[in-house]
């Protein structure tokens, strides 16, 4: 067994693979420790708040001591933020179909085309193949670009309780900035909310959770019924392999994936829990190791050591346990690795297609990316919203077929060097 292990480890491949996937398991295991937050807790109003800080803005008034910072990029900054290229060019367009001369405008120069746009923008005016969407958008645009140059501060009122009057109470000013951590109220959203206004990188952490235990679940089912089928229909032979064969036959005529979809179509959104599409996915994922371990098992059934056990008296459960399944054993942990990758990719492929786990318990990768596709995430550019997700799973049967590899070069005679 040590040697075992140390030829194992001495696997560059194996190790790669083996120190990124522990590093996904103890970030699982150790995150929710620090941060026990509901994975599904809505904690915004607003949908796909891009990562970063967020402080509140009613506690930075009064709590927070100012600085005056001056620097050379924060107007071109503020402005680039409130006007974006896209912006620009929509505005241009607008410009242009109301009859503005195109050489008069140019949209590199916020002010002049600030200017163009105030005297030329009418909310009323529909310009041939305009939409609802876009009308509203020119409403939208032109709202939040008002003081857009403005270098005055902003005038704070309160009322007077006095005199029931408003009254000027402060003036923020904009060179004025205050320290993130100096606000009573802030919060980090490393990779944003979703579109429920959740966040993002507690969802993905538990849903790298409940992932990889359906993944687990589904390996060792699909693993278990391959390897008791492989090993009777390999050693038994006759009438027995025949029958499991013809089962094996009927399961691989029948995509799988095709099977998986009916199956959960037909069990119903209700009682699609994570471990019952675990179990699912693992039922219609044992043919190809089942067919494997038969091979094996074909090779190994007339060696001297299992003849010697026959003519000991031994039974076929005992020659199966202790004088086979030694000899596959390292076949049947790859066989694992690969099921347990395949049983996670199995189910972000049915949770993208809305057959996956009930969508009111627990998250999972495909749901998430069920959730960002549905409220068009991609379209919007919204990329904290899916990537994070897609760079997870392929992490995942990254690290997984990295370790499978390597112990391929340890076990297969023909790949050791």
């Amino acid at each position: 067994m040590k040697l075992m292990l140390k030829q194992v480890f001495g696997s560059g491949k194996f190790v790669i693979g083996f120190v990124i996937f522990l590093a996904i398991l103890l970030t699982v295991v150790i995150y929710p420790i620090f941060v026990p937050d509901a994975p599904l807790k809505i904690i915004s109003r607003g949908t796909f708040l891009s990562p970063g800080i967020y402080v509140n803005l009613y506690d930075s008034i009064d709590s927070a001591t100012r600085y005056t910072l001056i620097t050379d990029d924060a107007e071109a900054r503020r402005v680039a933020g409130r006007l974006s290229d896209e912006d620009r060019a929509k505005m241009r367009e607008w410009l242009i179909g109301n009859g503005v001369d195109e050489a008069e405008i140019d949209g590199a120069d916020t002010a002049q085309l600030l200017d163009l746009w105030e005297l030329n923008f009418d909310p009323t005016v529909r310009l041939p193949g305009m939409t609802n969407a876009d009308r509203n958008y020119y409403i939208r645009l032109t709202a939040s670009l008002e003081g857009l140059l403005s270098t005055e501060g902003a005038t704070i009122a309160s009322t007077n309780p006095e005199t029931g009057a408003l009254e000027q109470s402060d003036i923020v000013n904009q060179t004025d900035y205050v320290h993130v951590n100096e606000v009573a109220n802030s919060r980090l959203f490393i990779l944003g909310t979703d579109n429920f206004g959740r966040d993002v990188l507690t969802e993905l952490i538990s849903a790298t959770g409940v992932s990889l235990t359906i993944g687990f679940v589904a390996g060792i089912v699909a693993t278990s019924i391959g390897l008791v089928l492989g090993l009777v229909s390999g050693y038994v032979g006759g009438m027995v392999d025949q029958v499991i064969v013809f089962i094996m036959n009927l399961f691989t005529v029948i995509p799988t994936f095709v099977l998986l979809i009916l199956i959960s179509f037909s069990i119903g959104q209700e009682s699609r829990g994570a471990f019952t599409i675990a179990v699912v996915i693992g039922l219609t994922s044992w043919v190809w190791t089942s067919r494997a371990v038969r091979a094996q098992v074909i090779s190994l059934r007339n060696r001297d050591h299992v003849n010697l056990s026959k003519l000991s008296g031994h039974s076929i459960a005992y020659i199966l346990a202790m004088d086979i399944l030694p000899y596959i054993a390292s076949y049947v942990v790859m066989a694992l690795i690969l099921q347990i990758s395949s049983g996670i990719l199995a189910e972000a492929g049915l949770s993208i297609l809305g057959l996956g786990p009930r969508t009111t318990e627990v998250p999972t990768l495909g749901l998430m990316l069920n959730w960002a596709m549905i409220y068009q995430a991609h379209i919007l550019n919204k990329w904290w919203a899916y990537l994070p997700i897609i760079l997870v799973i392929a992490l995942i049967s990254f690290s997984m077929n990295l370790m499978n590899t390597g112990l391929d070069q340890v076990f297969n005679p023909a790949l050791r060097d």
